[in-house]
């Protein structure tokens, strides 16, 4: 891993190993003190395919970072598949777009820093 990127586009925020006063605080849900972990918005695993290619950058695919709370994190992951998250929900208002997103953010923003839930896939 490299040190810090800086501030990507789009309000995505600083990356969670940059200095400064966000790098305990979660993205989404503002939850403060919390761990945060790297959320790439432009999935790593779809850096190689032409349609990301052509519409990102290299800098922007490697910029593009929020810093999550693990439950925020997961959630995400459990509810949008890799591909649709590069394509439509590559910035921080996008993934708060996403109705189920917003519901889970919503619920989990008056948790204590300590809580975590469980995560489950949503039926489809």
């Amino acid at each position: 891993m490299t040190g810090p990127r800086g501030a990507p586009p789009d309000g995505a925020g600083p990356a969670p190993d940059a200095a400064g006063p966000s790098a305990d605080t979660c993205a989404l849900c503002g939850r403060h003190p919390v761990q945060t972990t790297r959320h790439h918005l432009i999935p790593r695993r779809t850096h190689r395919l032409k349609r990301i290619r052509r519409q990102f950058d290299r800098q922007t695919r490697l910029g593009r970072l929020l810093a999550l709370c693990r439950p925020c994190h997961k959630q995400i992951h459990a509810l949008i598949d890799e591909k649709t998250l590069a394509e439509r929900y590559n910035s921080a208002a996008a993934l708060l777009s996403h109705p189920e997103v917003a519901r889970f953010v919503g619920w989990i923003a008056d948790k204590p820093p300590g809580f975590v839930p469980r995560t489950r896939k949503p039926k489809r």
